[in-house]
């Protein structure tokens, strides 16, 4: 595999037709509309705004016929759009929008509506004094917080209407009867999706910041918005910060440290110290293989990695290889056995009979498994610990990723691995989709109508930091656990040749939850605590699935809530819980050390590349730098 994947374009998709539609419609929308934008102005500024119609036709033509001459050569692994077409058109024929008493109803609300937002600024029946300041409007929310959206009656009265529509059409949804909770979730958040896309926020001519910035740049701000949309076309996906702000092993990715051990499915690195001495029993972090390992390591005020060796840790890191057709056969057990493998490789090189633990999201679920298989095979001791950050094995309340996961949906997963593999870009593409405003349509607005400036942030650079997946890993993991969920059936599953029981996994474990995350919700991470026959201590921190996982602190945010309680629900943790201020890293460094607290001279192999140590290369390695 080499560091360049060998086409960076991502045929045109669904999602990439989707984000090319606000700036399609500015390039529509804004040539009839020059002249009369520009007749009260000066020939100059008339040919100016002319010039920028111009440019972003051009532009635009210019892209559709690059991508038409590529569609000849490589057809798009989606094909045509048409199954979004029908998935729409299902979603309408479940939704009650064409019964007359529904349609009666929505008129009515409507007319009621305007003349209520057209009386705030002293038009119509309602009109009141609109000279005591703005206006007071019925519905509030995050996307229309700038004061132009009701500066003019106009966009005051189209997102009040949007606003008022959004909550009709989910009212409908959440009303729906006779359909199974599966389709019964599928459908709110088709609704969801859907009300998200069409927000006035994302239309030019809707949004009176677009227009206003428009016309402060003289129409450049459109232009440089173009620019970002074609680009994000080309390569397939959408940016979230500045491309060329962060650079591996520089800015990123920069506490010191070794490669000492390679496989064709990961390399594993080891962090020299920065104390004296060191907790005799070393940490291996497995982090997801859906994402690079150096969320844990972004930049010295918020690595994890760099605050454990702080702390007197001897940590390793596993970097996962990103998927290529050469890992087509690539399934669960072979990661199982890398898990198994790196710990024996850590045991081996520093001299120790066991390791702590730590399995992030995925390589958590995982590291369960692992735990169960060395137990039955005698061989549980090899592990002193075992942390799970945000971890699920029980995937019967597992959020909306289980929205993804019907035969349909299964079926255009397989139909993009034609090699063997999942393309990162379609993986990043469904995260975002979870978080729709957030990680979609906020940029699409920033980037493509605003024009901005890209922000340089670390965790987004992450975020957008494409990993491919294994085409055969990825459909076993989804049909075996987030579908049937085999993984908490005493032997329903078996991973290199040994059944899985989890009720065999004796090793004390840290169980930690973020409150507020949405792709390992708590409570289904708390389900684990149900499974373990050893001692736990669970640990609900403040935010989400990365943000309450990276949260260092020296930031002094969020908190963490803990309860020593014998308890049998979330719920009845919650209520008994203590909160304390700022990051739970503190909190399992104290609960590590009671596992064993024994220390020895950071000295020898302990100091990775030292003398007489044969290492591979430096951190952090080439497999994170592989596309």
């Amino acid at each position: 595999m080499t560091d360049q994947p060998k086409d960076e374009t991502l045929a045109p998709d669904v999602f990439a037709r989707l984000l090319s539609m606000p700036l399609e419609a500015t390039r529509q929308m804004l040539a009839p509309l020059v002249p009369a934008a520009a007749a009260g102005d000066t020939a100059a500024e008339a040919s100016r705004w002319a010039d920028v119609a111009a440019r972003l036709q051009s532009m635009w033509l210019a892209f559709q016929a690059e991508q038409g001459a590529k569609a000849v050569a490589t057809p798009t692994p989606l094909g045509d759009i048409g199954w979004w077409l029908d998935a729409a058109q299902a979603w309408y024929k479940q939704m009650p929008l064409t019964e007359p008493e529904r349609q009666k109803q929505l008129w009515s609300e409507g007319i009621q509506l305007w003349e209520s937002v057209l009386g705030q600024y002293g038009i119509g029946p309602k009109a009141k004094n609109a000279e005591n300041g703005e206006p007071d409007l019925p519905r509030h929310d995050p996307r229309f917080a700038d004061p132009k959206w009701r500066e003019q009656p106009v966009f005051a009265l189209i997102h009040q209407t949007y606003l008022m529509l959004a909550e009709q059409l989910t009212a409908m949804a959440d009303g729906i009867e006779g359909l199974d909770p599966e389709r019964k979730e599928q459908l709110r958040f088709a609704t969801r999706a859907l009300v998200d896309a069409v927000s006035p926020s994302h239309f030019p001519l809707t949004n009176p910041l677009v227009i206003d910035r428009a016309i402060e740049t003289k129409g450049e701000s459109l232009v440089k918005g173009m620019e970002h949309l074609i680009a994000d076309l080309r390569k397939g996906q959408l940016t979230h910060t500045d491309p060329t702000a962060f650079k591996l092993g520089e800015n990123i990715a920069v506490t010191p440290g070794k490669v000492v051990h390679e496989t064709p499915l990961f390399q594993l690195i080891q962090y020299a110290p920065t104390t004296d001495n060191v907790l005799e029993v070393p940490l291996v972090i497995f982090p997801p293989w859906i994402n690079r390992y150096y969320i844990l390591d972004l930049n010295p005020k918020k690595s994890f990695v760099a605050w454990a060796v702080a702390q007197g840790v001897s940590v390793f890191i596993v970097s996962w290889k990103s998927a290529d057709a050469s890992m087509a056969d690539v399934v669960w057990d072979d990661y199982v056995r890398a898990q198994i493998e790196a710990i024996d490789h850590v045991c081996q090189r520093l001299k120790v009979p066991a390791t702590h633990v730590i399995g992030y999201c995925v390589a958590g679920t995982t590291l369960a498994a692992t735990l169960s298989i060395l137990a039955r095979r005698g061989e549980a001791a090899k592990v002193k610990s075992a942390t799970f950050f945000t971890a699920q094995v029980d995937f019967e309340k597992a959020g909306d990723l289980k929205l993804f996961i019907d035969g349909q949906q299964l079926a255009a997963m397989a139909a993009l691995s034609a090699e063997g593999y999942i393309d990162g870009r379609y993986l990043a593409a469904t995260f975002n989709l979870l978080r729709g405003n957030d990680l979609i349509w906020n940029y699409v607005v920033d980037n493509y109508m605003l024009g901005k400036d890209y922000p340089a942030f670390d965790l987004l650079h992450w975020n957008g930091d494409a990993t491919n997946l294994p085409a055969k890993w990825h459909q076993s993991y989804l049909k075996d656990l987030y579908r049937d969920n085999r993984l908490v059936v005493p032997d329903a599953m078996s991973v290199d040749g040994t059944p899985v029981d989890l009720r065999r996994i004796a090793t004390p474990a840290y169980i930690q939850a973020g409150r507020e995350d949405h792709i390992a919700p708590p409570e289904s991470v708390w389900r684990l605590t149900r499974h373990l026959a050893g001692p736990w201590t669970f640990v609900l921190a403040g935010s989400g699935h990365i943000a309450g996982v990276v949260n260092p602190p020296a930031a002094k945010k969020y908190q963490y809530w803990t309860n020593d309680a014998p308890v049998d629900t979330l719920e009845e943790f919650v209520a008994g819980a203590t909160e304390h201020p700022g990051s739970w890293w503190p909190h399992w460094l104290q609960w590590l050390r009671t596992q064993d607290a024994g220390e020895v001279p950071a000295k020898g192999k302990r100091v990775p590349g030292s003398r007489g140590d044969k290492v591979i290369e430096d951190a952090p390695g080439r497999y994170v730098r592989m596309r």
